[in-house]
C-alpha cells in the first residue's frame, strides 16, 4: 500500500504535467489560430502588423516589433507593438539595423538572450527607449530570401524566453513568410489589373481629343494608385533644358511641390531624365540635403521613373512614400515603368494626330484667307468707293453724313478682315511660327489652367513689323500675365489684345476676377514693368469700373 505522502506527490506531479499538456495544447491552438488569422489577410501593411502583434501574444512578450530589411541590409520599416504613442515620441530615433538587429540581418538565424547587454554585438538603446532585458529574434523568409525579422523582448512574467518560445516564434515566422508572399502576389495582381484599366483610360482620353495636361493628371493619379505611393509628382523640362519643373502633383504636400525645380545635372531625377532608366532610394531622409522638400514633408522611400523611352524621355514621374513605409519593390517599378511607357506612346500618337489636324487647319485657313482677300475685301472696297463718289450728289447734309459713316464702317470692316487674313496666313520666319500664331498657341495653352478660353484680338502687321526680340518680350509678358490670372484672379472671363498701331505695340489683358493684391502686384508684375522700361515703354495696372484687373503694356515698335 502506497503511503499517502507518496501518493500526494504523484498526484501533484500528474496535475503539473496535465497543466503543461493543456498549456501546450492551448499554445498550439493559439498558433494555429494565428496562422489562419494572418493567412486570411491580403493587405501587406495589415499582415505585417498582425504578425508582430500575434508573435507578441504567443510568447507572452511585453514588447515586439517587425523590421523589414532593405536592399542595403538596413531596416527600411519598423513596426513596433506594446509601445504607446507617448513612449514612441520620447524615443530619439528608430533602429537602423545595427547591433543585435544588424547581427540578425547578417546571420539570419534565431537568437535568444537572457540579457541583451551581455552580448558583444549589443549596440545599446537610443535615448528615451524603454528598458529591455530578455530578447528573442527570428528571421522571416520569403522564398529563401530574408524579408525581415521578428523582435520580441521582456516576458510578462519576468522570466526568460525558452526553447518552446523560440519554436513557436520560428513556426509563426514560417507561416508569416507565406502570408507575406500571398499579400505580395495579391498586390501584384491588383497592380496589373489597375495598369490595364489605367492604360485603356489614358489611351481613350488621348485619342478622343482630351487635352494633354488633363491626360497627364490622369497618369499621375493612376501611378499613385497602382504603386500605393503617398505623393506622385510629374516633372517636365523647362525650355532651357537645364531644370525639371513639377507641373502636376497629387497627394499630401502636392500644393507645396507644384512649381518646384530640380537641376538636371547631379540629381536623381536628372539622371533618370537623361539616362531613361528608373532609379529608387529606400530613404531620402538620409540621402537628400536638409532643405529638400521631400525631407521636410516627412517622406522616406522614393522612386523615379522616366516618362518615355531612352532618347525620347518627356519627363519624370516621382513617387514617394511616408517615412517608415516599405520601399518600392521591383514589382512597383516594373508596373509603373510599363504604364509610363504606354502613356508616353499614347501621347506621341495623340500629338501626331493633332499635327495632322493642324496641317489640315492651316490649309483651310490659307484657302479662306485667299478668298477673303481676293473676293470679299475687293467688293467691300469697291462699294466704299462708290458710296464716296455718291456723297457729292446728295443734297441733304443728314443723308450725306450717314453715307460717310457707312463708308467709315466699311473701312473698319476691311481693316478687321485684313487682320483676320494676316492671322490666317501667318507664316514662319527662319523655321519659327509668326508672332500671331505663337500668341494664339499661348492663349490656347492658358485656357487649360484658367478653365475657359480668353477672348483674343490681334491688330496690325504683327508678323512682319515686330522684331524677333520684341516678339519674345510680348510672349513673356502674356505668359506672366496669364499665369498670374490663373493663380490669383479667380476670373471667369478674360480678354487679350495685341495691337500694332503707328509706332507703338500695345498689349492689354483684362479679366473680371478679384483683382491683384499688393503682394501679388509686387511679385508678379516686377518682370513685366522691367521689360517695358528696358524697351522705353511703360506698364500699368488698373481696376476697371466693373471690377477685375486691366494690364496695359506699351512699348515703341
Amino acid at each position: 500500500m502506497v503511503p499517502s505522502t507518496r501518493l500526494d506527490e504523484l498526484l501533484a506531479e500528474l496535475q503539473s504535467r496535465l497543466k503543461a499538456v493543456l498549456a501546450a495544447r492551448d499554445r498550439v491552438h493559439a498558433l494555429l489560430g494565428a496562422v489562419v488569422s494572418i493567412g486570411g489577410e491580403l493587405d501587406l501593411q495589415t499582415v505585417l502588423r498582425r504578425i508582430a502583434e500575434t508573435a507578441t501574444e504567443l510568447v507572452d512578450a511585453r514588447y515586439g516589433a517587425l523590421g523589414v530589411v532593405g536592399q542595403d541590409n538596413t531596416l527600411v520599416q519598423f513596426i513596433p507593438v506594446g509601445v504607446s504613442e507617448e513612449e514612441i515620441a520620447r524615443i530619439e530615433h528608430w533602429p537602423h539595423g545595427r547591433g543585435l538587429l544588424g547581427l540578425l540581418i547578417k546571420d539570419a538565424r534565431p537568437l535568444r538572450l537572457s540579457r541583451i547587454c551581455d552580448h558583444p554585438e549589443s549596440y545599446g538603446f537610443p535615448s528615451g527607449h524603454p528598458p529591455m532585458v530578455g530578447f528573442l529574434g527570428v528571421p522571416i523568409r520569403v522564398r529563401d530570401k530574408v524579408f525581415g525579422n521578428l523582435y520580441l523582448t521582456e516576458k510578462r512574467d519576468g522570466g526568460e524566453f525558452d526553447e518552446e518560445d523560440e519554436a513557436v516564434a520560428v513556426a509563426l515566422a514560417t507561416a508569416a513568410g507565406v502570408a507575406v508572399e500571398n499579400a505580395r502576389l495579391y498586390e501584384d495582381s491588383r497592380r496589373r489589373e489597375t495598369w490595364l484599366k489605367a492604360s485603356a483610360e489614358v489611351t481613350t482620353h488621348l485619342l478622343s481629343g482630351a487635352e494633354p495636361r488633363e491626360v497627364l493628371s490622369t497618369v499621375v493619379a493612376h501611378a499613385r494608385e497602382m504603386s500605393n505611393a503617398d505623393l506622385v509628382q510629374l516633372l517636365l523640362p523647362d525650355p532651357s533644358g537645364r531644370v525639371l519643373i513639377t507641373e502636376i502633383a497629387e497627394g499630401p504636400g502636392a500644393e507645396e511641390s507644384l512649381g518646384t525645380t530640380l537641376e538636371i545635372a547631379n540629381t536623381l531625377a536628372g539622371d533618370v531624365f537623361t539616362q531613361g532608366e528608373p532609379m529608387a532610394e529606400d530613404d531620402v531622409q538620409g540621402v537628400l540635403c536638409p532643405d529638400s522638400l521631400l525631407r521636410r514633408l516627412g517622406y522616406g522611400p522614393r522612386l523615379m521613373v522616366p516618362l518615355g523611352a531612352v532618347e525620347h524621355v518627356r519627363g519624370v514621374l516621382g513617387l514617394a512614400k511616408r517615412t517608415g513605409q516599405v520601399p518600392f519593390s521591383g514589382g512597383d517599378e516594373e508596373v509603373v515603368r510599363s504604364f509610363a511607357g504606354q502613356a508616353a506612346i499614347a501621347l506621341e500618337l495623340a500629338e501626331a494626330r493633332r499635327d495632322a489636324e493642324r496641317l489640315q487647319l492651316l490649309e483651310d485657313r490659307d484657302r479662306i484667307g485667299r478668298d477673303l482677300h481676293d473676293v470679299v475685301i475687293q467688293r467691300l472696297f469697291a462699294t466704299a468707293m462708290t458710296l464716296m463718289s455718291t456723297v457729292r450728289l446728295i443734297e441733304r447734309p443728314e443723308a450725306a453724313e450717314r453715307v460717310r459713316r457707312a463708308v467709315d464702317e466699311l473701312d473698319a470692316t476691311i481693316r478687321q478682315i485684313r487682320s483676320t487674313v494676316f492671322a490666317l496666313q501667318s507664316g514662319t520666319q527662319d523655321g519659327r511660327a509668326g508672332l500671331r500664331a505663337r500668341v494664339v498657341d499661348l492663349v490656347e495653352d492658358a485656357a487649360g489652367r484658367l478653365g475657359f478660353m480668353p477672348g483674343l484680338r490681334l491688330e496690325g502687321q504683327l508678323d512682319t513689323r515686330v522684331s524677333e526680340p520684341l516678339a519674345d518680350h510680348v510672349l513673356a509678358v502674356l505668359r506672366e500675365a496669364l499665369s498670374n490670372m490663373a493663380r490669383h484672379a479667380r476670373a471667369s472671363r478674360a480678354e487679350v489684345s495685341v495691337e500694332l498701331g503707328g509706332a507703338c505695340l500695345t498689349v492689354v489683358v483684362t479679366d473680371n476676377g478679384v483683382g491683384l493684391s499688393g503682394r501679388s502686384r509686387r511679385s508678379g508684375l516686377r518682370n513685366i514693368e522691367e521689360r517695358a522700361r528696358q524697351l522705353g515703354g511703360f506698364a500699368e495696372v488698373e481696376v476697371p469700373e466693373g471690377g477685375g484687373t486691366r494690364l496695359c503694356w506699351r512699348v515703341p515698335a
